[in-house]
């Protein structure tokens, strides 16, 4: 059944055709991609004409495969774009090898250029490692951002949904390139035809650069307790340097023995036995997704001693941390 939507009319008519060229790393997500694309066909279906092209293209003009395995036939190699395009480059899995050489070269001409570049999903890590992030401010999936703030130290990491600034953008990978093509929609052609838009993809809660990635911390939980959210808050921006218990339960308003039971009572563990897991868990993902020497990691998880990280992290794991480390698979992957 061939349903005519109801067209909607935009701020400017006289807009001219805006393009979009998809870089396609090799193992990109095809899901922060397909929801870029559909984003902007839904664009024109609903103003009734083309207001956006697009153009697919991967290093050496050839096929690329994304990580759930589909292959996806490119229209150009990495050349020459107009400067009124916008690059939109696409990462996924092991994005640290599909950032080469010959795309960061590309990435820093175009750049130069003027050219608007975005990085989607883990991308972010390819126009970091081109130095376009540098001095900007930028996200990227939550699961990725300790290694990439380790290893980007001059980039404003943020834990938003999006970022816009200035002539680079960046997206924590998903759906949320919906909310970032959302934006562009708007502020191209106005917030009715976005709306639209969000209608056809059935999106009922647009997000906007000042919304963040993951579930609060009471959903994460599933405990609603605003003195332990406070605390398990506190826990998470102070990995490197963790804060003792009586600290915590003072700065909360409770006692030691109130914060012990608060925590026995919603999650079956001692403060010290969570903060443990929460440093544990970022040592992990930074020894499966960056290079960091062991020891780098212990003290960037706060651990002074290699011996006391390395004996934690087995009784945690099952494994230590250089084995974990000789047996990473994909790094960068979401």
């Amino acid at each position: 059944m061939n349903v005519q939507p109801q067209i909607v009319p935009v701020a400017d008519p006289e807009a001219r055709l805006r393009r979009f060229v998809f870089v396609l790393l090799s193992d990109f997500t095809m899901l922060c991609f397909a929801c870029a694309l559909e984003s902007l066909r839904i664009a024109n279906r609903m103003a009734g004409r083309r207001l956006y092209t697009w153009a697919l293209a991967g290093e050496g003009g050839e096929a690329v495969a994304c990580s759930n395995g589909t292959v996806f036939k490119v229209d150009m190699d990495l050349g020459d774009v107009g400067r009124d395009d916008t690059l939109m480059v696409c990462g996924g899995l092991d994005v640290q090898a599909a950032t080469t050489r010959t795309v960061v070269a590309w990435l820093r001409r175009e750049a130069r250029r003027g050219v608007t570049v975005a990085g989607l999903c883990t991308a972010a890590h390819t126009l970091a490692k081109a130095g376009l992030l540098d001095g900007r401010r930028a996200t990227i999936h939550w699961e990725n951002a300790d290694s990439f703030a380790e290893a980007f130290p001059e980039v404003e990491l943020t834990k938003s949904v999006f970022v816009v600034d200035g002539n680079r953008i960046t997206t924590a990978g998903g759906t949320a390139s919906i909310d970032l093509m959302l934006k562009l929609i708007a502020d191209d052609h106005g917030e009715e035809l976005a709306n639209a838009v969000a209608d056809q993809l059935i999106y009922s809660s647009i997000r906007t650069d000042q919304d963040t990635q993951r579930l609060s911390i009471p959903t994460r939980i599933g405990v609603r307790h605003p003195k332990l959210s406070r605390v398990i808050q506190v826990m998470e921006g102070a990995i490197e340097d963790p804060i003792s218990p009586a600290t915590l339960a003072r700065d909360a308003g409770l006692s030691t023995r109130q914060l012990e039971r608060l925590f026995r009572r919603y999650l079956d563990r001692s403060p010290k036995r969570y903060y443990m897991e929460l440093r544990l868990g970022k040592a992990r993902n930074l020894l499966m997704q960056t290079d960091m020497s062991v020891i780098n990691v212990a003290l960037a998880c706060g651990f002074t001693s290699p011996s006391h990280f390395s004996k934690c992290y087995r009784a945690h794991y099952g494994t230590t941390p250089y084995r974990e480390r000789g047996s990473q698979g994909a790094r960068l992957s979401v």
